[in-house]
């Protein structure tokens, strides 16, 4: 599949990017129980939550405080940023979501 999605630019992605990212955060959010992974739309063209997730594993952006609980409420640990501030990249709640998503994917599949 081509590449649609926006790359980073030395770590940092486009706005659009960080905006697909809550998006794609809502759609899990609403992902019912055996129903096939979300996707939200770039431009005109579908794509799984899962390729947005991963667009952003090396993305050194920091995520807005008001999307950080969307994220942190979904661990099973407390979560503790390495900075005075709490402050998480788009690189770790894209991990975190790309495993919450694999879960997902693996619990659907044994049942």
């Amino acid at each position: 599949m081509a590449e649609i999605l926006p790359r980073l630019q030395e770590g940092h992605a486009p706005i659009t990017l960080h905006q697909l990212f809550r998006d794609a955060l809502d759609a899990y959010e609403d992902w019912g129980d055996g129903a096939t992974e979300p996707e939200v739309v770039f431009e005109t063209t579908p794509v799984r939550i899962s390729q947005v997730f991963d667009a952003l594993k090396e993305c050194t952006d920091i995520v807005p405080v008001n999307v950080i609980g969307d994220i942190t409420e979904r661990l099973t640990k407390p979560w503790e940023g390495e900075g005075p501030l709490d402050e998480m990249t788009f690189s770790t709640a894209a991990r975190v979501m790309s495993v919450l998503v694999r879960k997902r994917h693996h619990s659907t599949q044994r049942i």
